[in-house]
């Protein structure tokens, strides 16, 4: 998958660059992420492991990451991705989501959500959009819950988390079928928390 970048009225996903560095690094301090035990956040001097990494992945095509522009504030303001892409059928995960502390439970996560699912579905031809995280991170679970993903289930005992404990995955989807009513319901959710 080529990079691109995508862009609303409220937030441009950049493709991921070692550029993006010094900038994420300072939107990881605003709430000090790092310390977040279900986060993907890296600590102080880690981020350009991290970047690194997710250029790897999308050298190898497993992965599309971006940086997260605020439009209003042009801040970079946090980072997500596509992981585990598959071609055929055409389905991608969307997650290593995080969001400097003063732009978390705001319109942002509804804008670049709602980028990233129009893509999938409209440009990628995804035939499944998937979302997974921590059994424990309830607010995570809310936060794709609205956005319209069904819950599929919990894979035990899936993944180390940062500090080396088994953590259980929740998963969830949207399916290509569900998009036209999910993307209607995204619109009017940013509209009403955009105007907040």
């Amino acid at each position: 998958m080529d990079p691109v970048r995508l862009e609303n009225a409220h937030v441009t996903l950049e493709p991921l660059s070692l550029e993006h560095i010094p900038l994420l690094e300072r939107a990881a301090a605003d709430g000090d992420l790092w310390d977040l035990w279900f986060t993907s956040v890296p600590a102080p001097g880690q981020m350009a492991e991290y970047v690194e990494s997710a250029l790897r992945g999308q050298e190898e095509g497993r992965m599309s990451p971006w940086a997260i522009r605020e439009k209003g504030s042009g801040d970079i303001v946090g980072s997500t991705r596509y992981y585990d892409i598959v071609a055929d059928p055409s389905r991608v995960a969307i997650g290593y989501t995080w969001y400097a502390r003063r732009w978390q439970r705001s319109h942002l996560n509804t804008a670049c959500k709602h980028l990233l699912l129009s893509h999938a579905f409209q440009i990628v031809g995804a035939v499944a959009v998937e979302f997974h995280t921590d059994a424990w991170n309830q607010d995570s679970q809310r936060a794709i819950e609205k956005l319209g993903a069904k819950r599929e289930g919990v894979l035990r005992a899936h993944k180390r988390r940062k500090d080396g404990s088994l953590r259980d995955t929740v998963c969830y989807s949207i399916l290509a079928t569900e998009w036209p009513d999910a993307d209607k319901w995204l619109q009017l959710r940013l509209r009403r928390l955009a105007s907040l």
